[in-house]
This record gives C-alpha cells, sequence and structure tokens, in this order.
C-alpha cells in the first residue's frame, strides 16, 4: 500500500480518536473512551507502516499539521467550539506549510 496513503489513513484515525477523546467526556463513556483507545492504536500503527518509506521529519509535519486542522474544523463545527479569523489565518498557515513541504519533495524515500 502507498505510504502517503497510509500516512492519510493514519491522520484520519488520530482525527477521529481525538473528536472521540472528547465526546468521552474524561472518559466517563465507555464507547466513546473505547473508540479513543484504539482509534489511536490504529494511527500509531498506521504511520509507524508509512515510516517504513517517508522521511520522520516530512511523516510528522503532515501528520500534526493536517490532524491539526481537521481538528480544529471538527472543534467548531461539531462540538461548537469558539473559532475566531485568527485561528481560520493559523490553520490556513498549517496548510500552507505543508503544501510547501509536499512542493519541496520532502516525501521522497529516505
Amino acid at each position: 500500500m502507498s505510504p502517503l496513503l497510509l500516512l492519510g489513513l493514519a491522520i484520519v484515525s488520530e482525527v477521529v480518536a481525538t473528536s472521540a477523546l472528547r465526546a468521552s467526556e474524561g472518559f466517563t463513556r465507555p464507547w466513546p473512551s473505547v473508540l479513543t483507545v484504539a482509534g489511536y492504536g490504529v494511527a500509531f500503527w498506521l504511520m509507524g507502516q508509512a515510516l517504513r518509506s517517508l522521511p520522520i521529519g516530512y511523516t510528522y509535519a503532515v501528520w500534526s499539521g493536517v490532524g491539526t486542522a481537521l481538528v480544529a474544523v471538527i472543534g467548531w463545527v461539531y462540538f461548537r467550539d469558539a473559532f475566531s479569523w485568527t485561528a481560520l489565518a493559523g490553520i490556513a498557515l498549517i496548510v500552507g506549510g505543508v503544501a510547501l513541504l509536499n512542493l519541496g519533495g520532502g516525501h521522497g524515500s529516505h
């Protein structure tokens, strides 16, 4: 399987786990708590597989940047977290940074 696809699936799994963590209400709700633990486990396994072919700096930058942006949007839309124009600008900078990594060829094999 493509390492970039593995990384994308790892990001989705991490975002689901983080969203479930919020829904778990401090691990007091069992199903969101189980989803949190399972989601992080799957996410780390998938990222480990992606790291077999991708450089760690690139992988972690994409993982954390895209994950942060997606979780912020989910928090705003689903959990009704406060959101501001400065937060939106920050997310745009994160996405721009990940795009620059891709343009610079940071995802080549090591």
